[in-house]
């Protein structure tokens, strides 16, 4: 059986006429070139070495600022784990952490679904007085307002 070019075979990958198997596509053009890019700096030992550099930076930069955002209404945490994917291109300890996280927010994601709705209430409610105590203390703590006082103080005013 011949295999033309283009033509999959039975689960082995692109073969050309040639016979010789060759990688699949990337599912994305970008993706593509994304890997085909870091790949070329990856073959000279000078390119892997700032490539790791680069990357380490700016995943911290990212991480860095998406932990200073996680008391403040916001993505915070979205910014963490982009930060995190960053790191993930070049270090196979992110790579895992990013697939632990995911993993665990699927299934918190599928458990609080499989909730009834007072449940999914409650834990939105929880959810909000934590985000609510910990804009509270921040504020608090990092620029001296103490919100609820001056709430007090106003409403024993007025």
């Amino acid at each position: 059986m011949s295999v033309e070019r283009g033509e999959r075979g039975a689960g082995d990958g692109h073969r050309e006429a040639s016979g010789v198997a060759v990688e699949p596509p990337p599912r994305g053009r970008w993706r593509g070139r994304l890997h085909t890019t870091l790949d070329l700096i990856r073959a000279n030992p000078t390119g892997r070495i700032t490539l790791k550099i680069f990357i380490a930076l700016v995943g911290a930069i990212v991480v860095t600022i998406g932990i200073a955002l996680i008391p403040l209404p916001g993505p915070g945490w979205l910014i963490v784990i982009a930060g995190l994917g960053i790191w993930a291109l070049e270090f196979i300890w992110a790579r895992r952490l990013l697939t632990f996280t995911r993993r665990n927010v699927h299934a918190w994601t599928r458990w609080v679904l499989r909730q009834s709705l007072p449940v999914r209430f409650l834990l939105g409610v929880v959810g909000l007085v934590f985000v609510a105590v910990v804009v509270w203390l921040s504020l608090k703590y990092s620029l001296g307002i103490d919100v609820v006082a001056r709430l007090l103080h106003y409403l024993a005013t007025n």
